[in-house]
């Protein structure tokens, strides 16, 4: 069936495209997703490798485009970024809009298993499968081949799982600030998220979880990069624990050349940070997304 995705508006940045679009989700329980497509110049010659950046909790799809500073990097590369919305929107769930951690801009890029959630809650389902078919109904110049995710929050536990478990899809992942453990009982936003939308809790967010994951994924190829900084102060409450990711890494057999974890002294979790660091993310799947 078509999702019929409507153009909503566009806006001419770096000499490329800047497009907003919507369209009835039926993976999101038939509310309106929106997202929104930077397509660079490039992508009038030849088909444009693509970027999905995955935002954290109370975001929408307009965050990381307006604050994050990717689009620059991303026209000079030639490649297309793809902004998801965090969460369904309006969708009439009670409780959805109580907390700023949970429910509306909080989906934690999962497949909702408890069924007071599961209708409208699939946001994994929504950024793996549903968004590319939007994408491709669309008939842009994208190569959907070549991508990759990158993520900040909640959005870099999204970016690092979903890679994780779509070795085949996306070539390479990153993240900022990310939420590395969520299953872990020391993470009070994962333990919420995966208590509340999960009928197996913490035990089964395990199988969303990048700590857990990057074990199954032993002695396969795998391009990671993540930073943190070291004055934030989700960090320092224990909501990242970025070393449990690290500790997994090494007992999975990662060395550097596959996976950098980065402590950024004095950063915190703003988009003050990640702009700083945006254009390294950007090159770095760069690298990975060039055509073999």
């Amino acid at each position: 069936m078509p999702l019929n995705v409507e153009k909503i508006s566009s806006n001419r940045a770096f000499g490329g495209e800047f497009n907003k679009y919507k369209f009835n989700s039926p993976v999101l329980g038939g509310t309106i997703a929106q997202f929104n497509v930077f397509i660079p110049a490039q992508a009038s010659e030849k088909l444009s490798p693509v970027i999905y950046y995955l935002a954290g909790l109370t975001c929408t799809e307009d965050t990381g485009a307006w604050k994050g500073g990717f689009i620059r990097d991303a026209a000079e590369e030639g490649i297309a970024l793809v902004f998801p919305d965090t969460s369904p929107r309006g969708a009439g769930v009670e409780g959805e809009d109580e907390s700023w951690d949970f429910g509306s801009a909080a989906g934690f890029y999962i497949n909702a298993t408890n069924s007071k959630w599961s209708k409208h809650y699939n946001m994994y389902d929504h950024i793996v499968k549903e968004l590319p078919e939007a994408i491709k109904e669309l008939g842009i110049a994208l190569d959907l081949s070549r991508s990759s995710l990158m993520g900040h929050s909640m959005g870099g536990h999204g970016a690092l799982s979903i890679y994780l478990k779509n070795l085949d899809k996306f070539r390479s992942a990153s993240a900022f600030s990310a939420i590395f453990n969520p299953s872990n009982p020391e993470c009070q936003w994962g333990r919420k998220a995966f208590s509340g939308y999960l009928n197996g809790g913490q035990e089964e967010g395990k199988a969303n979880d990048a700590t857990e994951l990057i074990r199954t994924v032993k002695g396969q190829k795998v391009a990671i990069l993540a930073d943190y900084g070291d004055a934030d102060k989700f960090y320092q409450e224990k909501q990242l624990l970025p070393e449990n990711f690290i500790t997994a890494v090494k007992e999975a057999g990662f060395d550097e050349s596959q996976v950098q974890i980065r402590s950024r002294p004095g950063y915190d979790h703003s988009y003050y940070f990640i702009s700083t660091f945006a254009p390294a993310h950007v090159k770095f799947h760069a690298e990975h997304l060039r055509e073999y």
